[in-house]
């Protein structure tokens, strides 16, 4: 092992920690009926479309978020120091950083218009904090060419 595999492994949990309230929160707190009728208002949707689509799309969003809140937990596992929760917590990061830019304008606009800023903590904390994550585990992974920051000899399945 290297000084830094432990530190790394730590800092994978604790970003988990916040990452799967901060998507539960996102999830079921901020995102609800209310707020995507507003997104698709502001999308230029009339009303009645608004209210006819925000529930079956409130359905699919919050099934991609438990799939999320899930992944961020495995990060939970990062001091067992398994290959496999690091390339996990690789995946799940990585595609939850794309929210950054996948993410409409609207949406971040309707949760400022009802919830003013801590309405936008959740998104930015774990798609922003989920970028820079990635980022370090992807320089770790460059940096050492095994997962955790360890020396090859050291690498465990």
């Amino acid at each position: 092992m290297t000084a830094r595999t432990r530190r790394l492994q730590v800092l994978v949990l604790a970003c988990s920690i916040v990452f799967t309230i901060g998507t539960a929160l996102q999830n079921f707190v901020i995102v609800n009926v209310d707020m995507l009728e507003h997104t698709m208002r502001l999308a230029g949707q009339t009303a009645e479309q608004a209210a006819t689509n925000a529930p079956g799309f409130l359905t699919g969003f919050r099934i991609v978020g438990c799939v999320y809140i899930v992944g961020n937990a495995i990060g939970l596992f990062a001091l067992s120091g398994r290959n496999w929760v690091f390339w996990v917590a690789l995946v799940v990061n990585l595609t939850q950083a794309a929210g950054v830019l996948m993410i409409p304008f609207e949406v971040f606009r309707a949760s400022l218009d009802l919830y003013g800023v801590p309405g936008l903590l959740p998104s930015v904390i774990t798609d922003g904090g989920a970028l820079l994550l990635t980022l370090v585990l992807v320089a770790s992974l460059l940096r050492y060419r095994a997962p955790w920051a360890r020396l090859l000899a050291d690498v465990r399945p």
